[in-house]
């Protein structure tokens, strides 16, 4: 395989790992919290679903690229 495609891989790797990572720590953890919806009465919104299960997705799809990319060589 020629080296752009490796190079590829570890690019789209790198962004959906360091995505995941904010998206689990900013839009499903922090973010939340800070606005009292894990403190509160009631359950939290979909939203902080949605995006703790788009960051894991986002988590996941950056080891399976890896994954790929090891194969590669």
């Amino acid at each position: 395989m020629p080296d752009i495609f490796k190079a590829l891989a570890t690019i789209t790797a790198w962004i959906l790992f360091v995505w995941g990572c904010l998206m689990l720590l900013l839009g499903s953890i922090i973010g939340p919290a800070s606005g009292g919806e894990f403190f509160g009465a009631e359950p939290p919104h979909f939203q902080t679903y949605a995006a703790m299960g788009v960051a894991i997705g986002s988590l996941v799809l950056a080891a399976v690229v890896m994954r790929l990319r090891q194969k590669m060589e």
